[in-house]
């Protein structure tokens, strides 16, 4: 013979449950329920901010890259100019070619920057379940 587990009980009709219960424990309940929820909300937000502060660090290191590359461009373009001005021919278009280099990296790290910094959303889950709060704690004969 194979073991039948009893059935379980449905749960208490809501009126009945309130008509049963104290008001204290009411009220602890619901001190409980939004005590819950107000620590569910601040954990949201805490992961939220970390992600988005991640994303934005990533975003400024490049900002960092494309800044560093484009003063290394500035630096061989003036030194290209001056020696390819200097001498007209020869080894000074070297400086130019490692110039011409500078400005790709720059422009790879510059694009590469913004797409990270526009993926940045801050906390939207936080403050669309924020909003939702009021509309709980209202009665169901408040609502509209």
């Amino acid at each position: 013979m194979s073991y039948v587990p009893p059935a379980a009980a449905p749960p208490p009709d809501p009126e009945q449950k309130a008509a049963s219960t104290s008001l204290g424990d009411l009220l602890g309940e619901v001190t409980r329920d939004i005590s819950t929820l107000m620590r569910q909300e601040v954990e949201l937000a805490k992961a939220e901010l970390q992600q988005s502060a991640t994303r934005a660090g990533k975003g400024a290191g490049l900002y960092g890259g494309a800044g560093v590359a484009g003063v290394m461009t500035l630096l061989f373009v003036s030194i290209a100019l001056w020696w390819g001005l200097g001498y007209l021919i020869g080894n000074a278009w070297s400086a130019l070619v490692v110039a011409v280099i500078w400005a790709i990296t720059g422009l790879i790290l510059y694009t590469r920057a913004k797409k990270a910094m526009q993926s940045v959303k801050g906390m939207p889950k936080t403050v669309d379940s924020l909003k939702k709060i009021p509309e709980t704690l209202t009665r169901n004969d408040e609502v509209q």
